[in-house]
């Protein structure tokens, strides 16, 4: 099932994968972006970067199962959010290998989806995420995450991540924006989000294996993936850039766009 949506020149799409409808936009003309938000956010945090990139690349950008416009799923994982996003591109049309850029959440999944889909990768940005599996305390926050987000609601997670996901000198309003982006995504959404963050797998030895085109983007005050973890990924990745975005904490695209979008754009010309 496809329903285009009225955007004049662009695409407002959806589509039903493994019972649950996906909802995405297509903006723009050109080799393909596919785009992979964080955890419990939505498509909406790439708004500015697609403005950046629409006059030469076509940007596929999706909500993921559980947030933002699509549907929700009891259980989610990064096995189905990678298959998921293999789906839109086949909904697309695609044939050409895209352009995989995730942040935190999604670039987790952008491991999963250089495991499963390789065939359909041009080249990786992993912004603000880590290949290491979560600790003990990990697994104990995610699944505090979970049940706080089906007892209380989405806002009691948002309560929980807000100051941890944006650089200090954030502004205010930006940090009552992304509150309540996060506040609306679906509590089941979110808490199968939670889990399948805690069931992902080790990333490390896939480091060593990827064979693309790589760049690595972190904010240089992030507090949940510091920049040292972008270091030591770009050893184990061979060729693979880093860029560190100035006053951006966890959400350079948000945060800084121009810069972090600057650096996308550049990555982009030059493995055109």
């Amino acid at each position: 099932m496809i329903v285009p949506g009225a955007l004049a020149m662009d695409r407002d799409m959806q589509t039903l994968i493994d019972q649950c409808a996906i909802h995405f936009d297509v903006v723009g003309d050109g080799p393909p972006v596919l785009f992979a938000h964080g955890f419990p956010l939505s498509g909406r945090m790439w708004a500015a970067t697609v403005e950046a990139l629409r006059d030469r690349w076509r940007c596929v950008v999706p909500d993921l199962r559980g947030h933002g416009r699509s549907g929700t799923s009891p259980a989610a994982s990064m096995t189905r959010y990678a298959d998921d996003l293999a789906g839109v591109l086949d909904v697309v049309g695609e044939k050409q290998p895209a352009v995989f850029v995730g942040l935190s959440m999604g670039g987790m999944i952008g491991f999963e989806f250089f495991r499963r889909h390789r065939r359909r990768l041009r080249a990786l940005v992993l912004a603000d995420t880590r290949a290491t599996p979560d600790t003990p305390e990990g697994l104990e926050r995610r699944e505090r995450m979970a049940q706080a987000a089906l007892t209380h609601g989405s806002r009691a997670v948002a309560d929980m991540m807000i100051e941890q996901l944006m650089a200090p000198e954030a502004a205010k309003a930006l940090r009552d924006e992304w509150h309540a982006v996060m506040s609306r995504t679906p509590p089941a959404g979110l808490a199968a989000a939670a889990r399948a963050l805690a069931g992902r797998p080790d990333s490390v030895p896939t480091l060593a294996r990827i064979d693309c085109p790589t760049l690595l983007v972190f904010g240089e005050q992030d507090a949940l993936t510091p920049p040292s973890l972008g270091e030591e990924m770009q050893k184990r990745i061979a060729g693979a850039r880093l860029a560190v975005i100035p006053g951006a904490g966890h959400l350079p695209p948000v945060e800084q766009p121009d810069t972090f979008n600057a650096a996308l754009r550049g990555f982009l010309e030059q493995i055109a």
